[in-house]
């Protein structure tokens, strides 16, 4: 009931809304001919003309009927193509910063261009966010010449390397990718990319030494193509920046060969609802006998306890060719929603050293946290956000939680008249695939193109080698062929083709229709199984009936598909006994349809869980990440620095007269004495002091020794003292934020626990973690104060004889030389070297112990 109420106020507010900017495209259409008229010259100077009315006061609202114009008419004369009336309802979408869902084949790439052109106008930059590397490359290039045409810039993210899109042939309208460096591909007015490379740009500007090595601008204004995968189905990982550790990784081998000959059911049991594994008895006692310890769970073997779970996982939980590849010797991930290689990102907390382990290969250091962000506090940072992709609607709610974005449906160009049959299920997953393999046959001796849609790449390879037996010629789309995508997909509708797809089947790439086609039907499509996800079988689903092109879609189940076997119910096999099915024999029944969409629905509400629980703890993590990252962007930028020392200073002494004055009931002024001699390097007499009341006056007269003492500091080092406090402050903060992560970590795991003490989780997480994060600010003021207090600036003896040695040969070689004299000799240099103690961190930002880094031969 609630939902079919949100599905009509949903209907309700959509129909508002387009009724309300039906006007918007009215006046956009009654300036056509106006534009038309304009020769190239006179449309590209347009871009000068909309920045200087944006100059004086006007806003994008008051120019966006006359940049759409400009931009439909440069659209047609470029690339051949007029934006149709529902692309500039879908522009204006886009630009009010929400997400238009626009069915597959309704030109998306194209509708972009209207938003992206009059936010660039800003000159703050305007991103676009899609799914892979390919698909920015193409779209920059492929659009570009709109933008190059009315003098915009365009530049390309790549994982490796980053572009400009140019002029290949400006007469002919054709661009060329030239490669440049990443800032300047985010310097370009318009800048294409994924969204992982966006987010780790992020995190890897914000662990940079130098302000002038950022990459990224403020962010400004993005779109975000398929917008459900990257911020709902992607959501539920965040980007992790890691760092190799000191962990020996044999240990992996070992707990591998132990838990290798563990049997299920009898050692372990697994629960796939959950996706976890526990150890039964039996299998407790083998454990501890074949690694000789008394107690797998005393406390001494919490270690190897994390290996051994870890080892269950990857053998118990993990699918090779489901869940990840093996190749040249590597683990890599493959996304479960796209089906595509994840190459460098790698499963945490030793999931992926497990892997290794278990597939025989080299085993890569366990990795640290050094910066992690979720997807949705990094996009929520944009000034404005707006999305697009063929399926939002079903999530309309989450995005409007989550994002602030509403959703709008855009109508098609042309009518869906695409057929979708009932699903037809059966008992056996063998029963199924021959049914499925009989209608390819079928399909195929029409003529009709087929594009079947599997869940993984193992299943997508067992349907080729059934089609290969029957002499179905075909072609395979899967992670493992991932770089001839494009060129599959494009096929895919011609006469007689068979493509086999995972959940990757033609993202961003329009499969049209080859000659004679439409009369067979238009192309088919077929699904192996339900996939958690509705929204993933409407992708499916939407590859047929693009721009009005007849068209064909059902699914095959069984009641072996992961999905019904784990959230199903057991009463569909009940019907199906009932109904006295034979063998080999289909059934569509409504009470089994039911049932496949409540387990949908399980699995989609157990996610929304997931995702909404990562964000929850993120935002405690977030919160403390902006004031990390704002402090050390101002310390690059060498803003208030002095102000930065002296809050330091005083942090640092209120710190201790809390300790030593305000706290005890007894004031202990000659500890105190001693910590301030001890950190600020500085005597101070307060023997006679017997009082707290004193204290006030003392703290004058104390910052005022400090203050003097930081001041001949500054005189001593000279020119390089603000330097000097800038790669201190830098080198501590982001040596204390490291081990500060890793704490979040250990924090993270262990504060589930607490549920069982009847303690919310989450809010015992916000009172810890917030401890911890004043802890190290706290730690970060008392060393940086100690440092600098006890820095000395020594004169370089060596380096000093050594330029005397050279200006003396200047001198002989100016006596014997026809040369102009040179420049007076050079001052010597001063260094300033802080005293270091062997245990403290290492000063070159290493993150290891002096003793073990600069301080290891002396």
């Amino acid at each position: 009931m609630i939902e079919f109420i949100t599905k009509k106020l949903f209907g309700s507010y959509n129909d508002r809304y387009l009724k309300k900017i039906r006007p918007i495209l009215e006046k956009v259409n009654a300036k056509e001919p106006e534009i038309q008229a304009l020769s190239n010259e006179e449309l590209s100077k347009k871009t000068d003309e909309f920045k200087s009315r944006l100059q004086n006061g006007e806003t994008l609202d008051d120019i966006l009927v006359d940049a759409f114009a400009v931009t439909r008419e440069v659209s047609k004369r470029t690339l051949n193509m007029r934006h149709f009336d529902v692309q500039i309802l879908g522009g204006y979408v886009l630009h009010k910063g929400k997400i238009a869902e626009m069915k597959t084949g309704e030109g998306k790439t194209l509708v972009a261009t209207l938003a992206l052109y009059l936010n660039a106008l800003t000159e703050k930059g305007a991103h676009l966010v899609t799914v892979n590397d390919y698909l920015a490359r193409r779209d920059a290039m492929w659009m570009a010449p709109i933008y190059l045409f009315l003098g915009l810039t365009v530049g390309v993210i790549q994982h490796e390397i980053s572009y400009l899109v140019e002029w290949d042939n400006k007469e002919k309208f054709t661009t060329k990718l030239v490669e440049c460096d990443r800032k300047t591909a985010y310097q370009a007015d318009i800048t294409y990319g994924t969204n992982n490379e966006f987010g780790f740009d992020y995190l890897r500007d914000n662990m940079k030494y130098d302000i002038n090595d950022y990459v990224q601008r403020d962010l400004h204004y993005a779109i975000v193509d398929e917008v459900d995968s990257i911020l709902i189905d992607e959501a539920r990982t965040p980007l992790i920046i890691s760092g190799p550790t000191d962990e020996r990784t044999d240990k992996y081998y070992e707990i591998d060969r132990v838990v290798r000959v563990l049997k299920k059911d009898e050692d372990y049991t697994v629960d796939e609802k959950s996706r976890t594994v526990k150890l039964t008895d039996s299998g407790i006692n083998k454990i501890e006998k074949a690694l000789n310890i008394d107690n797998l769970f005393d406390v001494r073997h919490v270690d190897t306890l994390h290996f051994v779970n870890n080892a269950l996982k990857a053998h118990a939980l993990f699918k090779r060719d489901v869940d990840y590849v093996v190749q040249d010797g590597k683990v890599i991930i493959v996304d479960e929603f796209t089906g595509r290689l994840m190459p460098g990102r790698r499963f945490s907390e030793g999931l992926h050293q497990a892997l290794e382990a278990k597939e025989g290969v080299e085993i890569e250091s366990e990795n640290q946290t050094l910066a992690s962000i979720t997807f949705q506090n990094y996009f929520r940072m944009y000034e404005k956000l707006a999305g697009m992709t063929g399926t939002a609607a079903t999530e309309a709610q989450e995005f409007r939680e989550i994002y602030g974005l509403d959703v709008i449906v855009i109508p098609t160009h042309k009518p869906m008249i695409r057929k979708d049959f009932p699903d037809v299920i059966y008992r056996t997953a063998k029963e199924k695939y021959d049914a499925i393999v009989d209608e390819i046959v079928e399909m195929h001796s029409i003529g009709r193109p087929v594009l079947v849609g599997t869940t993984s790449i193992e299943k997508s390879e067992y349907l080729s080698k059934l089609l290969r037996k029957k002499g179905i010629p075909h072609e395979v789309l899967n992670a493992k062929y991932h770089e001839r995508e494009a060129q599959i997909v494009a096929k895919a509708g011609e006469k007689k083709a068979v493509t086999i797809a995972t959940n990757m089947a033609g993202r961003g790439t329009d499969i049209k229709l080859g000659p004679g086609v439409a009369e067979l039907g238009g192309l088919h499509i077929l699904g192996t199984e339900r996939h958690e996800s509705r929204r993933i079988d409407n992708q499916l689903r939407g590859r047929a009936g693009r721009q009005g092109d007849p068209g064909s879609s059902r699914f095959f189940l069984s009641l072996e598909d992961d999905l019904l076997r784990i959230f199903g119910s057991d009463k569909i096999s009940a019907i199906m006994n009932k109904l006295g099915m034979k063998e080999g024999e289909p059934i569509e029944h409504p009470l089994i349809s039911r049932a496949i969409e409540n387990a949908q629905k399980k699995v989609e509400a157990m996610h929304f869980e997931i995702r909404k629980h990562l964000l929850e703890y993120d935002n405690v993590m977030n919160q403390q990440r902006q004031v990390v990252y704002t402090l050390r962007r101002t310390i690059l930028e060498g803003k208030d620095l002095d102000d930065i020392v002296n809050e330091h200073i005083e942090n640092v002494l209120d710190g201790l007269i809390k300790e030593f004055i305000d706290a005890p009931d007894d004031p202990d002024f000659e500890s105190f004495a001693k910590s301030i001699e001890k950190i600020f390097d500085i005597k101070i007499d307060l023997t006679d002091r017997q009082s707290k009341k004193d204290i006030d006056e003392d703290k004058k007269v104390i910052l005022q020794k400090i203050n003097e003492k930081i001041e001949m500091k500054k005189n001593e080092i000279g020119e390089h003292y603000y330097g000097f406090v800038r790669f201190l402050l830098i080198n501590i903060l982001d040596n204390r934020w490291k081990e500060h992560l890793l704490n979040m970590d250990y924090l993270r795991d262990s504060v589930g626990l607490r549920g069982y003490g009847q303690k919310d989780p989450l809010i015992e997480y916000k009172r810890e973690s917030y401890n911890l994060f004043m802890d190290m600010m706290n730690r970060i003021s008392f060393e940086f104060v100690e440092f600098l207090s006890h820095v000395q600036v020594e004169r370089d003896e060596e380096l000093e004889l050594k330029q005397e040695e050279k200006n003396i040969k200047e001198e002989r070689r100016d006596i014997f030389s026809d040369e102009q004299p040179k420049e007076e000799k050079k001052k010597p240099i001063k260094r300033a070297t802080p005293k270091v103690g062997r245990n403290d961190p290492c000063p070159c930002g290493s993150g290891k112990k002096y003793k073990k880094c600069c301080g290891a031969n002396q």
